[in-house]
């Protein structure tokens, strides 16, 4: 490392390196270096626990790289991450610490966006979710000489199966090395899964452990008194008041999601300038800048940058204010914080397989998170946190741990890759905490519905397809049928449109504009046409900032729907599904819809009674049009996209279907034999006989009016 001369460019080293080289070697985790390599070559299976901080994801990777050699056996090194965000701006930090191009020897792998170069990438940082889905093709994982699992302890899904299929890989591949890093200290678990215990199964044999300890300074922590009504509020008003009356230093606050991060940057700003305008002499200047997934690389890093210098010479100075998810806790390490305000809340995947609806909730976070957040104050210097909420709270409300997320996700999606990946029994599957047989049940009758899976649980040819789209399993298989509805191409533009962040704009002081604007570009017969129907204008108005501007849509994530439809063609062209369409876009749009029913037949709601109320098809949830929603009417038949929890249970994505399509497309789902007794099933059967060509003989229970009401709907229907 010392060298002049850069060994993986072949060019002198820049000065920038010497300077980050000797910023480098103040990590705690290079003083263990030479211990490191002992370990790591007398090892196959490192267990590796390190604060937050300790340098170990910038760190460790390289050292691995310098002694490994990946690149003199046309080989890999993969460090995966659970986070997008993290992944991305570790390998930028990464490539600059090795004084080499990012996207040339370091890349990063993420859904949707590959900087790596073959042949030439010999460390690539990439989600975990991109690892596993390398696995499905590649089962021995043969590019790669040592795998990092990183970020152990968020226990996300990918990370979960990775670590049952490399435990499995590790007696294959003797050659292969692992290491799992984790910031947290239930690193026993880990050391005791992947212990390859010895032949005389008598003593119990654990994986080695490595420890670095982080560099941190004693953290005075602040409860509330009393519970806090409203966090965010409590949370501005904290911040504010570190600024007035605390020692400089950057605060860094924990939120739950962009849209009040946003929020809550702009409100800060707004009082800080006001605080300086009132005592330019006591106050000094604040910047406010939010961090979470969905914002641009370039903005990322804007949390790095230095806090602004004070207005006048002997002015107070100035303060950076970070406003995060809980990405900042342990993923990313921002230096100069000092203070910390952590609500106690972050947005966690909940799962209930008796209605198969997964959602994302704002819910208390564990104790280990909690001091994990806390840690984060005493990097530079000894700091304060500020918990907004009551010891007694702390104490006997929060989990000691985070709950792994295998626990409560839907699983269809990773049922499928581990089918694909050749696992046959998948209650036996060596997972490091297993998953409730019901959960796999409804993974496992989901993709049989499908018909990605046989009634033996094999996987069938449109299965192994469907495995290889980045995607949900519903989209993946809707884009593969689509051409039998001669609209693929339009189902190309649905799916990616469905795959990014919210493309509608709706500021809080400009909501009706917003809303007029919205309007205009609505499609009535659904909410998925509508963002057909946007991203087509986008196209005619090539791309432009303005346009999209005007028309309150985030140009951002337009150009992201762009770039994942130009990865889902190059797919379905592998796969040779054909790009189609029809001329006559009144056909089109019926076909569109009559498409969508392959993919989503499970997520149907029948509308009951008058109120605008519907209920869920087989799970008899009763659910109302989300807000967004841009259906003229309320067509008795929708299918929806996702089924959310806010202030009551809402469908949102809707598009208005017919009942015979669901009978046509999807006649295991809709075997009525099946359903129970109600007024769904009634409605359906009404369609199936009139299928039939049955007289309309009266059901019993059932009156007149329903059947004329339904006639009079089908008249105002194209």
């Amino acid at each position: 490392m010392e060298h002049d001369m850069n060994p993986f460019t072949k060019q002198p080293h820049s000065a920038q390196y010497k300077k980050i080289l000797a910023g480098r070697k103040k990590l705690p985790v290079f003083a263990q270096m030479a211990e490191f390599y002992k370990m790591f070559s007398n090892n196959q299976i490192i267990v590796m626990v390190g604060e937050t901080g300790s340098g170990k994801t910038t760190q460790i990777p390289q050292f691995v790289a310098y002694s490994d050699l990946p690149h003199t056996k046309g080989k890999l090194v993969a460090c995966t991450q659970p986070r997008r965000v993290a992944a991305m701006s570790v390998a930028k930090r990464v490539a600059d610490e090795m004084d080499v191009q990012l996207g040339r020897q370091v890349g990063y792998s993420i859904r949707f966006e590959d900087m790596t170069e073959p042949g030439t990438t010999f460390l690539k940082y990439m989600t975990d979710g991109m690892l596993l889905r390398e696995a499905m093709n590649d089962p021995e994982l043969q590019r790669y000489s040592t795998i990092i699992l990183d970020e152990a302890h968020e226990r996300t899904l990918a990370t979960d199966i990775l670590m049952g299929l490399l435990k499995a890989l590790a007696k294959k591949r003797k050659d292969l090395k692992i290491i799992v890093m984790s910031a947290t200290l239930d690193a026993l678990k880990f050391q005791k899964y992947f212990g390859l215990g010895s032949d005389q199964e008598e003593k119990e044999v654990v994986a080695p452990l490595f420890k670095v300890p982080g560099r941190t300074h004693p953290v005075e922590v602040f409860y509330t008194q009393e519970p806090e009504p409203d966090y965010v509020e409590a949370a501005i008003r904290t911040v504010l008041m570190i600024h007035r009356a605390e020692d400089p230093g950057d605060v860094l606050l924990f939120l739950t999601g962009e849209e009040e991060i946003e929020d809550a940057c702009r409100k800060i700003k707004l009082e800080a300038d006001d605080l300086v305008n009132q005592d330019p002499d006591s106050v000094g200047p604040l910047v406010c800048i939010p961090l979470y997934s969905s914002l641009p690389p370039q903005q990322q890093q804007r949390i790095f940058d230095p806090a602004p210098k004070s207005a006048t010479p002997d002015g107070p100075p100035g303060r950076k204010i970070v406003v995060s998810t809980n990405i900042a806790e342990t993923s990313l390490t921002i230096d100069g914080i000092v203070y910390v305000v952590d609500p106690g809340f972050s947005k966690q995947k909940v799962y209930n397989p008796r209605i198969r609806v997964e959602s994302l909730l704002v819910s208390p976070i564990s104790k280990a998170s909690a001091q994990q957040r806390a840690g984060r104050a005493g990097r530079t210097r000894p700091g304060k946190c500020f918990r907004l909420y009551t010891e007694k709270d702390f104490m006997s409300e929060l989990e000691e741990q985070t709950y792994p997320e295998i626990l409560r996700s839907n699983l269809a999606n990773t049922v499928l890759e581990l089918v694909k990946l050749g696992v046959k029994d998948l209650v036996r599957f060596d997972y490091v905490d297993a998953p409730a047989p019901e959960t796999l049940m409804r993974a496992l009758e989901l993709l049989n519905y499908l018909a990605a899976l046989d009634d033996d649980g094999n996987l069938t040819a449109l299965g192994g397809i469907m495995a290889e789209f980045p995607l949900d399993p519903q989209l993946a298989k809707m884009l593969i049928v689509s051409p039998e509805f001669k609209c693929s191409n339009e189902m190309l533009t649905i799916v990616s449109m469905l795959s990014v962040p919210n493309v509608w704009i709706r500021p809080n002081n400009q909501r009706r504009e917003a809303d007029a604007a919205k309007a205009l570009l609505t499609v009535p017969d659904g909410d998925h046409l509508t963002l057909l129907n946007v991203y087509n204008n986008y196209v005619q108005n090539m791309h432009d900032k303005n346009w999209t501007w005007t028309n309150y849509l985030s140009a951002r994530a337009l150009a992201q729907a762009d770039n994942v439809r130009t990865q889902l063609q190059r797919t379905m062209e592998r796969f040779e599904v054909e790009l189609v369409s029809i001329q006559d876009e009144k056909k089109l749009w019926f076909s569109v819809r009559q498409a969508l029913v392959c993919g989503f037949f499970m997520q149907v709601a029948h509308k009951e009674g008058e109120k605008g109320n519907y209920l869920t098809v087989k799970d008899n949830q009763v659910v109302a049009l989300h807000p967004s929603c841009g259906l003229d009417t309320q067509p008795e038949w929708v299918i929806f996209n996702e089924f959310v929890l806010t202030t009551r249970p809402y469908i949102r994505t809707v598009t208005d279907v017919r009942p015979e399509w669901l009978l046509e497309f999807a006649t295991n789902y809709f075997d009525l034999a099946s359903f129970q007794d109600g007024e769904t099933k009634r409605a359906l059967q009404r369609v199936a006989n009139k299928r039939a060509g049955k007289a309309p003989g009266r059901l019993e229970g059932s009156n007149g009016d329903g059947d004329r009401a339904a006639k009079k709907r089908k008249k105002n229907k194209p």
